[in-house]
């Protein structure tokens, strides 16, 4: 067979799906191949970085592995800003990057795609010859898999037209995580800390947002009567339970920041424990701190704690909940009724809107959009400064189906990625930008949207202005003029690009804006006017 063959059938032994890019010279047979031969399915983008960036919302809203492929030289550096994103989400990722003909001195797209690859914490994997195509493509797989993080497969133009053997299928395999048991001495120190708590807290990170582990989280904070948290990154994994303290850290609502602060226990499962989480590390000051992750990488790495445990977060959890038993340890109380009914009467509407017939609330806009959403969705964020009220009043059913995009501090991140959990989570997506993120990287890929027919929905926090740098020549007394633009009408260019498109200025225009959503039938932008010298006003 042709080595494009034989590549097509070692994704295919590999699970491989779904599949994001843009096609070239070096990997278009391949993926053709892939296609016709496999059952693949290939969502074509517009940028190579969307590519990246889609691939990384599958795996994040699958979380499974997301697959993308480029062709080579400024194919490849064009994914430099989305691998890093990727690296720092740490998610299991290959890219499948042609490269050029090693004979071919004089292309002009000649580049040393190491040498590209390695400065963004990728790792990088060379397909060696045709006839080692399914070991090679499978160790690429297992690299992403196990180290967490894009691993990009370079694979040498000349190899698709060339004839090898039947490969086979490899015996190179990843084995996945396994619940693995705390020891006796952990769970001692653990539990001394725990037993003599009088107010503590158990808080849940993305490593504990199985559904596996919230079940255990919740019988061991009813057990100790403790109140619920998380990390943004878990965010709504207790939604429903009556002491759930939402968000903590920079993030806390009124009534969780009293809470943490007259706590004397953070029982953190799964958490990185980063200055976000613990605003500073005020949040675990004068407190004792259990913290429990699967990864000893985790522990130890942002803050000092009493006691640090190595295990499954379930197992863990589980074995202390017996402990507590066998030593007859009472329950704290701390999760009272009255909490609970502070917590139930909380309102994210109480505050003074500061809409106009020119502009609307940010606030008040979110929560009418996440109401009158389908609550069952995938939920993308865009970076800006808009992003601190966005934090708190939207919404998920799950944990996995919120997809971070600002790992690196980058605008630009949310377009890609929203195609990739539209396609992973097979729910409505809603992507949330500002002006800026939009046309640094969402306006090429809202037509992706529209040709793979998928079911998003675009809103624009337009001030007209990059927000973060408006607010820093206000706060100096200096004329903000640079940092604004005079961008086009949004709404006709998403119509023009083959969706729906529609311009909020006022509360009136809102109200259509949430019936067009109701009635989408293909992509959806709904452009926002909000006045930048308000944002700040709105409060984070």
């Amino acid at each position: 067979m042709y080595f494009h063959e034989a590549f097509a059938r070692a994704l295919q032994a590999q699970g491989v799906t779904d599949v994001f890019g843009v096609l070239g010279d070096a990997n278009l047979y391949l993926i053709d191949s892939w296609v016709r031969n496999c059952e693949g399915r290939f969502y074509s983008v517009s940028n190579e970085a969307g590519g990246v960036l889609a691939a990384n919302g599958f795996g994040r809203t699958t979380g499974g592995l997301g697959v993308a492929t480029v062709t080579h030289g400024p194919a490849l550096t064009n994914t430099v800003t989305a691998l890093v994103e990727s690296v720092r989400d740490h998610t299991p990722l290959l890219l499948i990057a042609g490269d050029t003909d090693v004979v071919d001195r004089e292309n002009f797209q000649n580049i040393a795609q190491r040498d590209v690859v390695m400065p963004t914490g990728a790792g990088f994997e060379q397909l060696r010859s045709p006839q080692t195509v399914a070991e090679d493509v499978a160790v690429a797989v297992r690299r992403a898999q196990v180290e967490r993080r894009p691993i990009v497969l370079n694979v040498p133009a000349q190899f698709q037209w060339q004839q090898v053997d039947d490969p086979g299928v490899s015996e190179v395999r990843w084995v996945p995580p396994q619940a693995v048991q705390p020891s006796l001495d952990a769970l001692d120190a653990a539990l001394g800390v725990i037993a003599s708590a009088r107010r503590p807290i158990v808080l849940a990170g993305q490593g504990a947002s199985s559904d596996t582990a919230r079940a255990a989280l919740v019988r061991l904070a009813s057990r100790i009567g403790a109140p619920l948290a998380t990390t943004l990154r878990a965010r709504d994994l207790f939604r429903s339970e009556p002491h759930d303290l939402g968000v903590v850290g920079t993030l806390s609502h009124d009534v969780a920041a009293d809470v943490v602060d007259s706590a004397d226990c953070i029982i953190a499962f799964g958490a990185g424990l980063n200055k976000w989480t613990t605003a500073e590390g005020s949040v675990l000051a004068g407190k004792g701190v259990v913290h429990v992750d699967s990864d000893p990488a985790s522990l130890a790495r942002f803050q000092t704690t009493h006691a640090d445990v190595i295990g499954d977060v379930a197992a863990t959890a589980d074995a202390i909940v017996r402990l507590l038993d066998e030593a007859e340890i009472p329950s704290t109380g701390f999760a009272s009724d009255d909490l609970a009914a502070r917590l139930a009467q909380r309102r994210p509407d109480a505050f003074t809107d500061l809409s106009t017939e020119g502009a609307v609330d940010l606030r008040t806009a979110m929560i009418r959009l996440d109401e009158a959403f389908p609550r069952d969705r995938a939920l993308v964020f865009d970076g800006g400064r808009w992003i601190f009220n966005a934090f708190k009043l939207f919404h998920v059913e799950h944990p996995r189906n919120y997809v971070h995009t600002v790992n690196f501090g980058a605008i630009g991140m949310g377009m890609g990625n929203a195609i990739g959990a539209a396609v992973g989570s097979g729910l409505p997506t809603l992507l949330c930008t500002g002006d800026g993120g939009f046309m640094l990287g969402g306006l090429a890929e809202f037509n992706t949207a529209v040709r793979h027919g998928l079911d998003l929905v675009v809103v624009v926090f337009n001030d007209m202005a990059y927000g973060a740098e408006h607010i820093q020549f206000r706060n100096k007394n200096m004329d903000p003029a640079l940092s604004t633009f005079e961008w086009p009408e949004f709404a006709e260019v998403a119509t023009a690009l083959g969706g729906t498109g529609h311009t909020v200025r006022n509360l009136s225009d809102l109200d259509v804006a949430l019936k067009v959503i109701e009635a989408r039938d293909r992509p959806v932008l709904i452009d926002i006017k909000i006045d930048p010298d308000k944002v700040s006003l709105a409060g984070h």
